[in-house]
């Protein structure tokens, strides 16, 4: 009989291989994942610089909190970061709430185009909306709608770092929110009805109280993401001077180098400690509102709109035109003018900082053959590791494999530049020689494989969860060693799902700006990294136009992505149902 996956190991041959591959490539996971978070701990409490004989002490510790740059810092993210989960809880829910129990029409595309501003960089969407507002807009100026000139950008302030967080993480919500909302049988709601309860009351009394695990979650996961977010604070905070810890971090690295490393290492252990806090309240108020659902049929709720779904759609992609098309649009204009402050006309459309950007900067072509490699390589090493590690934890569960498999989520959870200094930290001297990593692109590769593994080993997890182990004992029964299964079983057929992660690893990995901008340096820039200095030096018309390039490169793996989505397991594709 065969055994049920995740229950009992698979006999036959190979399993000598199994006992040398199980250490071995669990080792190398953990030292990849954890490793960096554990260095970050040790410095933060002192034991980084004196050696792990000295102790633990909080004289450092207690110096950096006490400044007033760390609290006026930290006071700034918690209220952008809180201000931006509440504008997101407000997108992601209304969202979420239609698409999931309403009979609103041209579902996918909604939802596609509503993931489309968290898959774009934070800082491009800070910059596509710079373009739409102030004096200099060029999408404003050719409408006649632009402020006079010398007018103040209205974004480069805690308001506009807000409204930007809020509209970039509320697919966080929509998505969580939306899973949550499915599960509500629609069974419960027709009870309710023929017990004479109106609409009123099957919101209040059955779906808000059911959906509010789902709703807490989301909030969360969108206020960690904001509070880590570097991209927005720094393209519209840092002009006006209002320094969230991710870009006082940044400044302090950035000014000073590595010997501010035990300062910075105190600065991300605070935002790590706030978003660890955060998750963890959210998962209290979760179980403490959990409802369970036993004895239903399970149909998911649907309710008509009526009349009233014409006008809904509407707004609904009203909505999407505001915060997609418009922003784009803008970018877009300000990509085909000779200079910022030109007008865009039949005479001055111009793709010169289309050419100049793409083919003749060195900097920008060496950023987009940086980002392409590392992005690329990153895919495929997370790819051939995370399979066998899938399988292994799938076939041959055990304590070790249990935990391991709960904390690799710790590097994506964490902000991108807590991660950061941890890779700083960890690997700025590689134990027992001289070598550094530290300026090179092998860092900013170790942090991407750290961070993404997690990416990459859910979808290949689901796709093994629904194949049946009996296949692989028969093979195993006549002799087949355990390369062989992998190669012959186990590969074919979880491909498709090891290519839909790779291509979200890709997605993410190529236009990555929190991590790899304190991981930089001269000849190891990154896309994310260029556009936000060709921004900050005022080369706005030539940053346009790489972000666009970024934008299209986006839409089209996305595009791809959903091209195959009927071929993938469910629960692969983050925007499928």
């Amino acid at each position: 009989m065969s055994a049920r996956a995740g229950q009992a190991p698979i006999q036959g041959g190979g399993n000598r291989s199994i006992d040398r591959l199980l250490p071995l490539l669990m080792g190398l996971v953990a030292v990849l994942t954890l490793w960096p978070v554990v260095r970050l701990l040790l410095e933060g409490l002192g034991w980084g610089g004196a050696g792990l004989g000295a102790g633990v002490t909080t004289e450092h510790l207690t110096a950096v909190l006490g400044r007033e740059s760390t609290q006026r810092a930290l006071v700034h993210s918690l209220v952008t970061a809180g201000g931006g989960t509440v504008i997101s809880v407000l997108i992601g829910a209304s969202f979420a709430f239609l698409v999931a129990l309403s009979d609103v029409r041209a579902k996918a595309a909604l939802v596609f185009c509503l993931m489309v501003p968290m898959m774009i960089p934070p800082q491009i969407t800070a910059l596509a909306w710079m373009q739409v507002t102030g004096p200099s807009s060029v999408l404003l100026r050719l409408l006649g709608l632009a402020p006079p000139m010398g007018s103040p950008q209205p974004l480069h302030s805690p308001g506009g770092i807000i409204l930007l967080l809020g509209i970039q993480h509320a697919a966080l919500v929509f998505l969580t929110l939306r899973a949550g909302l499915r599960m509500i049988p629609a069974d419960l709601v027709e009870a309710a009805r023929m017990a004479g309860a109106r609409p009123a009351q099957v919101w209040g009394r059955i779906v808000l109280p059911l959906s509010a695990p789902a709703l807490i979650a989301g909030a969360a996961m969108a206020f960690v993401t904001a509070l880590g977010n570097f991209g927005i604070p720094a393209m519209l905070g840092i002009p006006a001077r209002y320094s969230t810890l991710p870009t006082l971090i940044y400044q302090r690295l950035a000014s000073l180098g590595p010997s501010v490393l035990p300062e910075v290492a105190v600065l991300a252990l605070l935002i790590g400690a706030v978003a660890i806090l955060g998750v963890l309240v959210s998962r209290l108020a979760g179980r403490r509102g959990g409802h369970g659902l036993v004895g239903l049929s399970g149909r998911p709720l649907a309710l008509s709109l009526g009349r009233a779904r014409i006008w809904v759609e509407g707004a609904l992609w009203v909505f999407i035109g505001a915060i997609l098309v418009l922003p784009l649009a803008a970018l877009l204009a300000t990509s085909l003018i000779p200079a910022y402050g030109v007008p865009l006309t039949f005479e001055t459309l111009t793709f010169r900082a289309w050419t100049e950007a793409l083919f003749v900067q060195p900097v920008t072509r060496r950023a987009i053959a940086n980002s392409l490699l590392l992005a690329t390589t990153a895919a495929l090493i997370l790819m051939a590791l995370a399979l066998p590690v899938a399988w292994l934890m799938q076939r041959c569960p055990s304590r070790f494999s249990r935990a391991l498999d709960a904390l690799v989520e710790l590097p994506y959870a964490l902000p991108g530049v807590v991660l950061a200094i941890a890779c700083i930290l960890a690997f700025l001297r590689l134990p027992f020689t001289q070598i550094t990593l530290y300026g090179t692109l092998w860092i900013i590769l170790l942090a991407y494989l750290a961070r993404f593994f997690v990416v990459m080993l859910r979808p290949i997890q689901a796709s093994l969860a629904q194949l049946d182990p009996a296949m692989e004992e028969a093979a195993a029964s006549v002799g087949a060693r355990l390369g062989r299964r992998l190669g012959t079983i186990v590969l074919p057929l979880a491909a498709p799902s090891a290519a839909a992660g790779a291509i979200l690893v890709f997605l993410t990995a190529v236009n990555e700006l929190t991590v790899s901008a304190l991981l930089w340096s001269s000849g190891t820039e990154t896309l994310g990294v260029v556009i936000f200095n060709l921004e900050d030096s005022g080369e706005t018309v030539m940053a346009s136009a790489l972000a666009m390039a970024i934008v299209g490169l986006i839409v089209a793996l996305m595009a791809a992505v959903q091209a195959g989505a009927r071929h993938l397991p469910k629960g692969t594709i983050p925007w499928q149902s």
